[in-house]
């Protein structure tokens, strides 16, 4: 229980405590939101209720979270707890102290949420097995949909970290080379099959040195946290160009997380088993407890009107490839890794088409068109639609959840 009021079903409830870059009144600082509240940091800093916590001055001053997120769990895990202390039912440091009480506590809607990190490097993997047989059944053989090397590695490729945005940026469609199955030359325009992917991603909170690597057993001391992630793609732009060397203008134009990183910490209660692997995996990527976690994602498409409709429910659960498999696997050559670095899961699509986490799924290529509230039809993503995802853990009546991430698209320049 907590003396700020928590509405009934709040994804941010005492026992999450997530962590964001907040902008209000001219100033960005670093911030958690409880409820409908967002809670300036730098405020509770300033008046020494972090102190014994081993926080360098300044360090909810900055415009990203990496400094803080590079002092490791043994600093931020402690000042998550004392947060959660802070706001306790019987804890009156701030609620009785109207001054700090004031200048700490801000309505929502007083404030703009930005990017939490500064990525350096991003990469995005291909770990749902649901995900990955239905583009190879479209494309491929259905009865060889999984290429040779899926259920041996967790696939991946390196993506632009330039163009990962804090929810609520438009994104323009994107223009590139499209050729179309009949025509014996490509052309080149606006895309028109502009798809979202629904996925989860992990931000690298410890860093390893060049020409070591992170065993499975570690990779999560490695990861501060998660947030929701749209990998925005141009399927048509995707088709043309993945050969021979995979995706590049068909994905690098944009891709949009949710502002606040929910820490492994808050998601330990929903820890969950991920599908057998069969065939056995190499011993490096062998699991010794269970990696994955249950969260509930759903997608939503929301036309310029405001008209909306669910498309997809699934869940991380689904995914083949754990987090920590990713990040052992991506190390095992000594590749390092940076504070800050961001790894998205790929497509979460789930067994049943409603549970399908791209509208290449959904509507199967586009011969299965999903109609709206307003009488239209979408077989991809249209000019001024937005799209809006939402993520949540919920068990025995605790709720931590992630919020939303959320993107209109607008035509192309």
């Amino acid at each position: 229980m907590s003396w700020i009021e928590i509405p009934a079903n709040s994804d941010f409830s005492l026992a999450n405590i997530p962590f964001g870059i907040a902008k209000a009144g001219g100033k960005t600082f670093a911030a958690t939101r409880i409820g409908d509240s967002v809670v300036n940091l730098d405020a509770l800093d300033n008046a020494g209720l972090f102190d014994g916590l081993s926080l360098p001055d300044g360090v909810f001053k900055q415009e990203t979270l990496n400094d803080f997120i590079a002092l490791g769990k043994s600093v931020t895990n402690p000042t998550r707890l004392r947060i959660q202390e802070l706001f306790s039912a019987d804890n009156a440091k701030i609620r009785d102290n109207t001054k700090l009480h004031n200048d700490a506590i801000l309505s929502l809607n007083r404030v703009k949420m930005l990017l939490p990190v500064r990525v350096g490097d991003y990469t995005d993997f291909y770990s749902s097995r649901e995900h990955a047989t239905n583009v190879g059944t479209m494309f491929r053989d259905p009865n060889n949909a999984l290429l040779p090397n899926w259920l041996h590695i967790p696939v991946g490729y390196h993506g632009r970290a330039s163009s990962i945005v804090a929810s609520g940026t438009p994104i323009h469609r994107p223009k590139g080379q499209t050729k179309a199955d009949d025509a014996d030359v490509p052309s080149y325009g606006p895309c028109r099959l502009l798809d979202f992917e629904l996925e989860m991603a992990f931000i690298v909170g410890k860093p390893n040195q060049m020409g070591t690597s992170v065993s499975v057993e570690d990779a999560e001391d490695h990861i501060f946290g998660m947030v929701i992630f749209n990998d925005w793609s141009a399927r048509d732009i995707q088709k043309w160009e993945y050969v021979p060397l995979g995706p590049f203008l068909g994905k690098n134009f944009g891709s949009s997380v949710s502002p606040w990183i929910i820490t492994m910490e808050a998601l330990e209660p929903f820890r969950s088993a991920s599908p057998k692997q069969d065939p056995k995996v190499l011993p490096y990527l062998e699991m010794k407890k269970d990696h994955n976690f249950n969260i509930n994602l759903e997608a939503i498409i929301e036309t310029e009107s405001g008209v909306s409709k669910t498309v997809s429910n699934s869940n991380f659960k689904h995914m083949y490839w754990s987090m920590a498999q990713q990040l052992a696997h991506h190390t095992v050559n000594g590749c390092n890794m940076n504070v800050g670095d961001m790894c998205a899961s790929g497509t979460i699509s789930g067994p049943t088409p409603d549970s399908y986490g791209s509208m290449l799924e959904i509507s199967w290529k586009g011969t299965k068109p999903v109609a709206m509230p307003d009488g239209t039809e979408r077989r991809f993503i249209l000019d001024s639609d937005s799209v809006i995802m939402k993520a949540f853990c919920e068990k025995d009546g605790q709720r931590v959840g992630f919020g939303e991430v959320r993107s209109k698209v607008l035509p192309a320049i």
